[in-house]
């Protein structure tokens, strides 16, 4: 199943994400005990501590796809262990005299230009790069045939580990329990912190064991519990339709996410333009030219100025 697939790839991603920090930030929570710290403190490491403001912080930095996966029991843990291990590796650096020297120092130095100049275009790109229900409407209509979707469905799911607990789940639902509360508390699926919602799928997008099963409810109907490689699952169909056209109201953001890039470019090349334009700017090409690299060869058919120079050879009678 393709959102528990991810799921599986989460403990390897967000390790790597909280341990060498994500989007170009220094990393949050750790290594600060000279910073003013916000919150509970939610672990101790040889004196210095991981407070709720560090890991939220830490969450605010991490990419879009593991952030839900984070709001799991398990990705919280997950997520904790990783900040207290980085914090482990900082505080022996420290001790190994690693953080300090001249190459630190040109680091750091070079990562402080980064972030402002990150700052200062997201501040204006943001600000300039405004994408209008027309914009997005036209799109639509002229693009309708990129939004076509085959047969598809709506679910949620809750999944555990065992079938005892599974059993146990879904006599409470049968008892008049919420559904959604339920995969919240229980779900060790990323798709917990929805209550379970999986979203539209089409045939072919769930493990075989899944589809079976959800194909088989009506709207709303609650299914038994089924057996899957990922483990038990209680399935709740909440839509269905035909093919067809998607709405706009459905693509509105997808719409977004394919028009915005180019607005963004329109408006940072508006930037460096106008930046220029009230800069004294003196380029040195000797000295650019002077650094050597691989030149440029010639296009296919475009003579060499050495061949240029050449009389052309006299014709053969």
């Amino acid at each position: 199943m393709k959102t528990i697939t991810i799921a599986k790839l989460f403990t390897t991603a967000l390790c790597a994400a909280a341990l060498f920090g994500c989007q170009g930030g220094t990393p949050s929570g750790v290594g600060t005990s000279g910073a003013k710290k916000e919150g509970k403190v939610m672990a101790e490491i040889n004196g210095n501590t991981i407070t709720t403001g560090d890991f939220e912080r830490e969450l605010k930095n991490l990419p879009e796809y593991l952030k839900a996966m984070a709001d799991t029991p398990q990705g919280r843990k997950e997520m904790l262990d990783t900040m207290v291990i980085r914090e482990l590796i900082l505080q022996q650096a420290t001790k190994d005299g690693l953080d300090k020297g001249p190459d630190i120092e040109e680091k750091l130095q070079d990562l402080r230009k980064r972030l402002i100049v990150e700052s200062f275009l997201k501040k204006k790109v943001e600000a300039g790069a405004q994408v209008s229900d027309a914009d997005l409407q036209k799109f639509y209509e002229q693009n309708k045939d990129k939004f076509k979707a085959p047969e598809q469905m709506k679910a949620s799911h809750i999944l555990v580990k065992t079938e005892k607990e599974a059993k146990n789940i879904l006599a409470q639902i049968k008892a008049g329990g919420n559904f959604e509360e339920l995969a919240k508390k229980n779900s060790v699926d990323s798709s917990s912190a929805k209550g379970g919602d999986l979203g539209w799928f089409g045939k072919g997008s769930m493990v075989p064991a899944f589809e079976k099963a959800a194909l088989s409810l009506k709207e709303n109907q609650v299914s038994e519990v089924v057996k899957s490689d990922f483990g038990f699952h209680i399935i709740k169909l909440t839509g269905k339709r035909a093919a067809g056209i998607r709405p706009f109201d459905e693509v509105r953001e997808q719409i977004k996410g394919a028009i915005m890039p180019t607005k963004q470019q329109e408006v940072f090349q508006k930037i460096k333009e106008e930046l220029k334009k009230s800069a004294k700017i003196e380029v040195k090409e000797d000295v650019l030219n002077s650094l050597g690299g691989k030149k440029e060869e010639p296009k296919t058919g475009e003579k060499k100025p050495a061949d240029a120079a050449k009389p052309a050879a006299p014709e053969k009678k």
